[in-house]
């Protein structure tokens, strides 16, 4: 079955979610290279992430100047303190003022490595940002790009020029224009919402059933499949942000719970309970075929596959009690990944493969993690009653539901369990979040 979006302030605010989607696809645009004296700056690395003995950044960002020049500054600041990366220099230290061209003895007597400096222009209809950042120990300019959006679009636009500080400093990819898909509950209604990767822009697709289940991305970001209780049938769902319609993949008598995408997109994973017990399945979007992965009498759910698409873990009774397994998406090479604890439950990979993040329950269920093989069982949080892990597009963050402030909300931590924070409002009721893959 499918159809269109039905409600109008739906389609708009899809419209408005896909322009922040497509929005930095086209902009920002570079107004020059580059360039000092003539020649193109070379690459260079300032922060080695992959390095666990890496040293703070000390960096100076100044408030730009014009129309909320303030606010964009503000913005990346948040987004670049988070990454627990770089070392602010307080701006009452500052020697120089923002009007000022950028002079590196002003910056070396404050241990100031790399400094931002930028303006920031309101027209009719659109922001415009200009911003330099600057290596002090070497006395020059290593970025400089222009920013354009529709004015609306503040966060965006400061999102992207934080995004191109971070790669130009660490060569690495950064997360800041990445998005959160979420279930939001309100007087008993349940409903897909995405936001920011820092709580901003919610917004509430429309999209709603009397219970939803965890949404997931495709690998390129411009799906998202779900499951949802309508009319008291369970049904598995996708919908296209390219195309603008949501399309009702999978319906069959039971329980059916949508997983994973494969890398290519075209496939995802389910479990159902169609022939009498819950089963894992994997089945192809374009010609409907379905493949049967396991077959047990007891309860196996919760299929995520793998980011090389070979393996898929999931949750499985057959020991016992519920517990995480992988195995491979052929259906060879069963395993079980955890063995402490008496309920662990929705397993989520890392962008490179190398850890699972899973909720354990330990007295309360908290957020743990493990690698592959088993081993380097890690618990990250303590506190409340802690569920639904997803990785960050980097792999460096997780986010994840808590109520460990009383409503449930969706929180984000890095990696290793540290400033875990919420994003999403005290009196807003939101669980099962995923991150987006870009």
């Amino acid at each position: 079955m499918r159809k269109k979006f039905k409600v109008n302030s739906l389609k708009s605010k899809v419209l408005i979610f896909l322009s922040f989607c497509l929005l930095f696809t086209l902009n920002p645009l570079p107004f020059s290279k580059v360039e000092m004296g003539g020649f193109k700056a070379e690459a260079r690395v300032y922060i080695d992430i992959t390095s666990p003995a890496f040293k703070k950044l000390p960096i100076g960002i100044h408030d730009f100047s014009g129309d909320s020049g303030k606010e964009i500054a503000d913005i990346i600041r948040d987004n670049l303190d988070f990454t627990g990366l770089f070392e602010y220099i307080d701006k009452a230290a500052y020697l120089e003022n923002p009007s000022q061209p950028f002079n590196p003895l002003n910056w070396t007597p404050l241990g100031t490595e790399a400094v931002v400096k930028g303006s920031s222009k309101i027209g009719e209809k659109d922001l415009i940002a200009r911003v330099s950042l600057y290596d002090v120990f070497e006395g020059k300019e290593i970025m400089r790009k222009e920013y354009r959006a529709e004015k609306e679009l503040l966060r965006q636009l400061s999102h992207a020029i934080a995004n191109d500080i971070y790669y130009t400093l660490t060569g690495e990819k950064a997360i800041f224009r990445s998005r959160i898909a979420f279930i939001c509950e309100d007087k008993g209604q349940r409903e897909l919402c995405l936001m920011d990767w820092d709580g901003g822009r919610i917004t509430k697709t429309g999209l709603r059933g009397n219970v939803i289940l965890s949404p997931h991305w495709s690998k390129d970001g411009t799906k998202i499949i779900f499951s949802a209780e309508r009319n008291r049938q369970w049904e598995i769902f996708l919908l296209d942000f390219k195309s603008m319609k949501e399309m009702k993949v999978f319906s069959a008598r039971g329980t059916n719970i949508a997983g994973d995408f494969l890398p290519d997109g075209n496939q995802f994973t389910f479990s159902s309970s169609k022939d009498g017990t819950h089963d894992l399945y994997i089945m192809d979007l374009k010609n409907k075929d379905i493949k049967k992965l396991t077959s047990y009498f007891g309860i196996e759910v919760s299929p995520a596959v793998s980011p090389d698409g070979r393996y898929i873990s999931f949750v499985s009774d057959r020991g016992g009690s519920p517990q995480i397994y992988t195995i491979r998406t052929d259906g060879s090479e069963l395993r079980r990944i955890t063995f402490e604890g008496s309920y662990n439950t929705s397993p989520s990979w890392s962008p490179r493969g190398d850890k699972i993040v899973f909720t354990g329950r330990r007295v309360t269920n908290q957020i743990c993690i493990v690698n592959p093989d088993g081993t380097g069982l890690t618990q990250l949080t303590t506190w409340g009653n802690n569920e639904g892990p997803s990785f960050s597009p980097d792999g460096r963050y997780i986010t994840f539901s808590s109520d460990r402030d009383g409503l449930k909300g969706v929180y984000i931590m890095r990696a290793n369990g540290e400033s875990q924070k919420r994003i999403t409002t005290r009196n807003m009721n939101a669980y099962s979040p995923r991150w987006s893959p870009n």
